[in-house]
């Protein structure tokens, strides 16, 4: 099944123009079999959750996106900030304590320089030890150019990490973009993250042909 792991919705992104029920109207009507909420530092009630997925019959899951040093962070499995989180090694921590799944969003904001050759800047960023706390990166970004999505597929592969794709949609036109293909059915927040953390899945490109990554 195809998941979009990275959505934002009004009011808990206040950069998104969607509102939770017309992202679920599209991506339902694009094919996709769920999503994932993934605010900005801000937390989906899973009661909430749970209705509007009953209400529109779709797989909706929840999610957050936690702006910390490194970069941005999508979490799953934690429901309520903690002090400390911006620090991704504290991340990690919490994550882990909670039985979570974690992936780095969009390697290219950080690592990437505007115009700049993607091996200069694979040879300066991948020996980072910040990437010791990563087990998984988002290669495939609805928002990113080709080049940049090129340069997250190859920083993943020269660090052997495993890479999901994503919209991270704040308007219609994001979705369908790119997503993430999961071998086995997944119906709740528990099978996903368990799905994630066994690495049974892979990054894909909606836009060109269902493209998936070969990680």
């Amino acid at each position: 099944m195809i998941i979009d792991l990275h959505t934002h919705t009004r009011p808990g992104s206040d950069d998104s123009f969607l509102k939770p029920v017309d992202l679920i109207e599209k991506a339902k009507k694009s094919g996709l079999d769920g999503i994932c909420f993934t605010e900005h530092d801000w937390f989906w009630d899973y009661d909430d959750i749970a209705r509007l997925s009953q209400e529109h019959d779709f797989l909706i899951l929840p999610g957050a996106e936690i702006n910390t040093e490194e970069g941005h962070i999508l979490i799953f499995g934690v429901n309520e900030y903690i002090y400390g989180m911006h620090h991704t090694e504290k991340l990690r921590s919490i994550v882990d304590e909670a039985g979570g799944a974690m992936i780095l969003s969009h390697p290219y904001r950080l690592h990437l320089r505007i115009n700049e050759d993607i091996q200069v800047a694979l040879d300066r960023c991948s020996q980072r030890p910040f990437f010791e706390y990563i087990d998984i990166m988002e290669v495939y970004n609805g928002r990113g150019s080709i080049h940049q999505n090129n340069f997250s597929l190859e920083l993943c592969c020269l660090l052997n990490r495993k890479g999901t794709g994503g919209s991270d949609a704040h308007s219609f036109d994001d979705v369908p973009s790119c997503a993430t293909y999961f071998e086995k059915n997944i119906t709740n927040l528990e099978e996903l993250i368990a799905e994630l953390r066994a690495g049974r899945f892979k990054a894909v490109d909606l836009r060109h042909n269902n493209e998936m990554a070969d990680l």
